[in-house]
């Protein structure tokens, strides 16, 4: 691990981890689905200083009557927010399991550009039968047949990305000339259930490759750049960080914290009343924000960050924002994004060279 420095991150979809978190929202359910209801959260991560927000997603709705079960897709809340942004990373969930890898590529490089480099993708799975209805095709219910499908989706887009070397677009007017085309290249992906050549149709990312985040044990490490591991205690988090074998570990916590209005353990209560909250078998904090930040000083010594799920995000957030952050800072155990950095960069990442370029200068220096 690079050291103390925690980075965070935070789920920002929908109203709160909650499915009845609605109830206790700052606004009226029909401005859910607005573009300033999405870019006030967003404002309000970034000036508090985390490092990303992630943005769930699905083809089916998120949630069942009366529960609100509407929401925009995330690619497409990531571009507007990429361009109301500055410096967070933004991260979308985009299944892999019935899109085609070819698309989600181009909408990732594409969202990468748009940010200035500050892009990310949740690799995740569509596990309900109905997603495959949704896509119109056949039904991936194996779970092993799942993790190949996330497998080969990634291993293809970051083929894509490659496919196209950073200086091949050329841009000569006086020539006439927009692309180099010794310098794009077909992939030949051959997978169980699909193929993909190529080259990719959006230039390669400002990144290179963007951060790609995702579960260890669905998605081959090697083809992550951050491991998102679960734990419904720290021992069991700091076990599955060890054994992520990824460059970055962040812990997925669930968190509720008390507020002036009312204790968390009295929000939670209220909320299940309407709805359970799913117990995902993720470390989950319900308490006052002193002891989250003794439990982020504790997990700083197993991971490098956290993505944290607040039971309400128009009152977990502003706490976050007053009292957990601003003492982590004056521990030094997080700091924010600084202006013009990319994503890879905060997070400590190397630019990857282009493989199709590296294979080249390789062979002529076998020559």
């Amino acid at each position: 691990m690079s050291g103390p420095t925690l980075h965070l991150a935070v789920e920002i979809d929908g109203d709160g981890a909650h499915p009845a978190a609605w109830r206790r929202a700052a606004h009226s359910p029909d401005q859910l689905l607005t573009p300033r209801r999405v870019a006030q959260i967003a404002a309000v991560a970034e000036n508090a200083g985390f490092t990303l927000v992630t943005l769930d997603d699905g083809v089916l709705p998120p949630g069942v009557s009366p529960d609100p079960v509407g929401r925009i897709g995330a690619v497409e809340r990531a571009a507007f927010l990429a361009a109301s942004t500055s410096t967070i990373g933004i991260a979308p969930v985009v299944p892999v399991t019935y899109a085609e890898p070819f698309h989600i590529s181009s909408q990732l490089a594409s969202l990468d550009h748009i940010s200035a480099g500050r892009a990310g993708w949740v690799v995740t799975e569509e596990d309900r039968l109905e997603a495959a209805r949704a896509w119109g095709r056949p039904v991936v219910a194996d779970a092993d047949a799942r993790a190949r499908e996330s497998r080969d989706g990634v291993e293809v887009a970051r083929a894509l990305w490659d496919s196209w070397e950073d200086d091949a677009v050329i841009r000569s007017v006086a020539t006439s000339r927009y692309l180099d085309r010794e310098r794009l290249h077909y992939i030949d992906f051959t997978g169980e259930t699909y193929a993909v050549k190529g080259p990719a149709i959006v230039p390669r990312p400002p990144q290179g490759q963007l951060v790609v985040l995702g579960r260890p044990d669905r998605v081959p490490a090697a083809q992550l750049d951050v491991a998102l591991v679960e734990g419904r205690d720290l021992t069991a988090v700091a076990t599955a960080a060890a054994a992520a074998g990824t460059p970055r570990v962040f812990a997925e916590i669930e968190v509720a914290l008390d507020t002036p209005d009312a204790t968390a353990t009295e929000r939670v209560t209220d909320l299940e009343r309407h709805a359970p909250w799913t117990d995902r078998g993720r470390l989950r904090h319900i308490g006052p924000p002193d002891q989250l930040i003794t439990l982020l000083r504790e997990l700083s010594r197993h991971v490098d960050g956290v993505r944290l799920h607040p039971l309400v995000l128009d009152e977990d957030l502003p706490v976050l924002s007053r009292l957990v952050l601003p003492a982590l800072s004056e521990r030094r155990l997080a700091a924010s994004p600084l202006p013009g950095t990319s994503l890879r960069s905060t997070l400590g990442l190397e630019r990857p060279a282009n493989r199709f370029a590296a294979a080249a200068v390789q062979e002529e220096e076998a020559r």
